[in-house]
C-alpha cells in the first residue's frame, strides 16, 4: 500500500504571532489546512506508519543552558487532523528531525548533555512510535571530540538496507556540513568505526576545522537516501544558494533544480513507498491507545541486574539501592543564569528518592511519569558506585526494562533461568531521600550538617569559612565556596570539558565519581579532629557529593533558596 498518501505537510510562519505551525495540502497544493495553533514553534511533521504525526515543538517549556537565548524544542505526535497532542520525549535539552524507519521506529538527533561536553553528543536516538525507550547506539559516548562528527542531523533510513544517511554538521548549528553513511551494524569504537564519508571532500566543521568559521563547510543539507549509493539532497559548493541534486557516493553530481533568489532543501521522491509496519502502541497516553487498553495502568521500570555492564565493579561492590534523580528544565533564558554550581551550564536536579536493589541485583518500581530522570547504583552506605550521564523518561502505562546498569549494546539481553527476586513482588514505591534533596539546596541539604558539626571548630582554628553567610557573584554561601571547587565532586558541562581529566569525559567508571572521588570524603571521619557524622548527616554530605557538588535545585527565586527557603521548581 502506497505509503504515506499524496499530501504535504510543512511548517509556516504566521508573521503576527512570529511563531511557526503545521499545516497539510495535497500535492498540487489545494486542500490547505492548519494543524498546529498556539505560541509555540512547530515544525519537522513527519507522518507514522500508525498515521499519527510525529513532529518538534516547544510545547514542554524550557531554554538551553548554554549559548544565545533558545527556547528548547522536543518531539510530540498528534492525530491526522491535529486533535489529540500528546508529549513524545521529556528530554530537557533540544531534538531534531524525526522520521520513520524501515521498521517503524522513530530515528531522531538528540542533543544528550547530563553533566558532561556541551559538544560531544548530538547523534542519533531511536524510539518507539509513541515514544518509549529512547535509545541509541551510535555517536553518543566520543573518546576525542575530534575523531567524530559533532554533530548528526537529517537522519533517514536507507531503502531497502539497515543503514542511515546522515548530515555531519556543526554542534547545535545549521544543519548543513558534510554526507556520512552510518552502520548500526558495526561496533561502536567512539571514533568512526560506524561511519562511511560518502563526500569525504567536505571536512566535518569544527571537528575537523573551522571552528568559528564554518559556513564554508555548510555544503550539503538534508539528503534522501533512494539506495547506498544514490541520493538527492541540498547542495551548493560555496554555501549559499543551495539546489537540489542528486549525487553518488562516487563523487558524481547532477543539478536537478536552482531557485535563483530562494535556496532549497528537503528533496523528497513523489513516489508511493512501502508502509514501515505499524508497532502497538504499549503506552496509555494517546486517546486511541487509552481506549484500547480499558485507561489507564500503572508504569514502572524494572532492571534485570544492576551488575551487567561494560564496565568492572569496584572488587566486593555490593549495590543496596537504585537512586532516582530528575533532570529539570531550565526555565530562565539567559545562557548560564543562574549558576546552579560550580561546574558551568550544569543542570539543576531533584533527588525523586531510592529504590530497594535485591540480592541478585534486580530492580523494580513504580516509575515517576512524563520527567526526564536517570539513575544511581549506590552500595550499603548509601554513596553512588555508577551514575548515568544521560536521561530517560517514562509514559503514562509504560513498563520500562533495562537489562542492567550500562549494559553492552551488543550483547543480546539473556532471558533468566529463573524470574529475577524484584519481578516476584509487587513494583517499590520510590521513598524520599533526606531533606533538601527535593527541592534540591545546599543551604537545606549540607548547611545543617556543617553547623552540627564543623563551623565552631573551623571558626575557632581560622580555617576554611563554613557559614552560611551569602557572598560573591552567584549568591552562593561562603560554606559553598569553601567546599565545592576545591573539595567537592562534579563533571564539567562546558564547551571542551571532555578533556578535563576527573572532572570531564563522557562515561561515569564505577568508583571513580562523586563522593568517592572528592577529597571532602577523608574529611568525613574520626581522622579529622574526631569527627564523627551520624548515618544521616553523612548521606547528606554523600548525597550531595553525588549530585555534582551543586548549590541551586531551582532557576527561579535563587535570593530565596540561598536563605534556606523551599523554592520548588516551575517546571518539571
Amino acid at each position: 500500500k502506497a505509503w504515506p498518501k499524496y499530501r504535504g505537510k510543512t511548517a509556516y510562519e504566521w508573521n503576527p504571532e512570529c511563531c511557526y505551525h503545521i499545516f497539510k495540502c495535497n500535492v498540487n497544493g489545494d486542500g490547505l489546512v492548519q494543524l498546529t495553533d498556539g505560541p509555540w514553534d512547530e515544525f519537522d511533521p513527519c507522518e507514522l506508519p500508525n498515521g499519527r504525526i510525529v513532529f518538534i515543538s516547544m510545547r514542554r517549556g524550557g531554554y538551553l543552558r548554554c549559548g544565545r537565548h533558545c527556547p528548547t524544542y522536543t518531539m510530540f505526535s498528534m492525530e491526522p487532523d491535529g486533535s489529540d497532542i500528546v508529549c513524545l520525549s521529556f528530554h530537557e535539552t533540544h531534538e531534531w528531525h524525526p522520521s520513520v524507519t524501515n521498521d517503524g521506529m522513530i530515528v531522531y538527533t538528540r542533543w544528550d548533555y547530563v553533566d558532561r561536553d556541551t559538544n560531544v553528543a548530538h547523534h542519533i536516538w531511536l524510539c518507539y512510535p509513541d515514544g518509549r525507550d529512547p535509545q541509541t547506539f551510535h555517536g553518543n559516548y566520543p573518546t576525542r571530540r575530534e575523531d567524530r562528527p559533532w554533530m548528526e542531523m537529517s537522519i533517514r533510513a536507507v531503502p531497502n538496507s539497515h543503514k542511515f544517511v546522515a548530515v555531519a554538521a556543526a554542534h547545535h548549528g545549521h544543519a548543513f556540513g558534510s554526507l556520512v553513511l552510518i552502520d548500526p551494524h558495526s561496533v561502536d569504537d567512539g571514533a568512526m568505526a560506524q561511519l562511511t564519508r560518502l563526500t569525504p571532500e567536505i571536512p566535518f566543521p569544527e571537528a575537523e576545522g573551522g571552528r568559528g568559521n564554518i559556513r564554508r563547510f555548510m555544503v550539503y543539507a538534508t539528503p534522501w537516501p533512494l539506495s547506498e549509493d544514490d541520493y538527492l539532497c541540498a547542495y551548493d559548493p560555496e554555501a549559499r544558494n543551495h539546489g537540489l541534486y542528486w549525487i553518488d557516493r562516487f563523487g558524481n553530481k547532477e543539478l536537478i533544480y536552482r531557485d535563483p533568489v530562494i535556496a532549497c532543501l528537503d528533496p523528497i521522491p513523489l513516489r508511493p513507498r512501502p508502509r514501515p509496519p505499524v508497532i502497538p502502541d504499549q503506552t496509555t497516553q494517546t486517546a486511541r491507545a487509552r481506549k484500547a487498553a480499558g485507561g489507564d495502568r500503572l508504569a514502572t521500570i524494572a532492571v534485570l541486574n544492576v551488575y551487567d555492564s561494560d564496565f568492572e565493579w569496584p572488587e566486593g561492590t555490593r549495590v543496596t539501592e537504585l537512586r532516582i534523580i530528575q533532570v529539570l528544565p531550565k526555565t530562565t533564558p539567559p545562557p548560564n543564569q543562574p549558576r546552579i554550581g560550580v561546574a558551568a551550564q550544569t543542570n539543576a536536579r531533584a533527588v525523586l528518592g531510592t529504590v530497594p536493589v535485591e540480592p541478585d541485583g534486580s530492580v523494580y518500581f513504580e516509575a515517576p511519569v512524563g520527567k526526564e530522570i536517570y539513575f544511581q547504583a549506590l552500595d550499603e552506605r548509601g554513596m553512588a558506585v555508577q551514575s548515568m550521564r544521560s536521561g530517560t523518561y517514562v509514559h503514562p502505562g509504560e513498563q520500562l526494562t533495562c537489562a542492567g546498569c550500562h549494559a553492552p549494546k551488543r550483547t543480546p539481553t539473556l532471558t533468566p533461568d529463573r524470574l529475577p527476586l524484584a519481578l516476584r513482588r509487587p513494583p517499590s514505591r520510590i521513598r524520599p531521600e533526606v531533606e533538601g534533596s527535593n527541592p534540591f539546596n545546599f543551604v537545606r541539604l549540607v548547611q545543617p550538617v556543617l553547623d552540627r558539626h564543623c563551623v565552631a571548630c573551623h571558626e575557632q582554628r581560622k580555617a576554611v569559612d563554613l557559614t552560611a553567610t551569602i557572598d560573591g557573584p552567584h549568591g552562593w554561601t561562603r560554606s559553598y565556596r569553601s567546599l565545592a571547587g576545591k573539595y567537592g565532586f562534579y563533571f564539567n558541562v562546558r564547551n571542551g570539558s571532555i578533556n578535563d581529566g576527573v572532572h570531564g569525559g563522557v562515561r561515569t567508571i564505577p568508583g571513580q565519581f562523586g563522593a568517592r572521588a572528592s577529597k571532602l570524603l577523608e574529611y568525613l571521619d574520626e581522622r579529622h579532629y574526631g569527627v564523627r557524622l551520624p548515618p544521616e548527616d553523612l548521606r547528606r554530605i554523600t548525597l550531595w557529593l553525588d549530585c555534582n557538588s551543586e548549590f541551586y535545585g531551582s532557576y527561579e527565586n535563587t535570593a530565596a533558596q540561598a536563605r534556606g527557603e523551599v523554592v520548588l521548581p516551575t517546571l518539571d
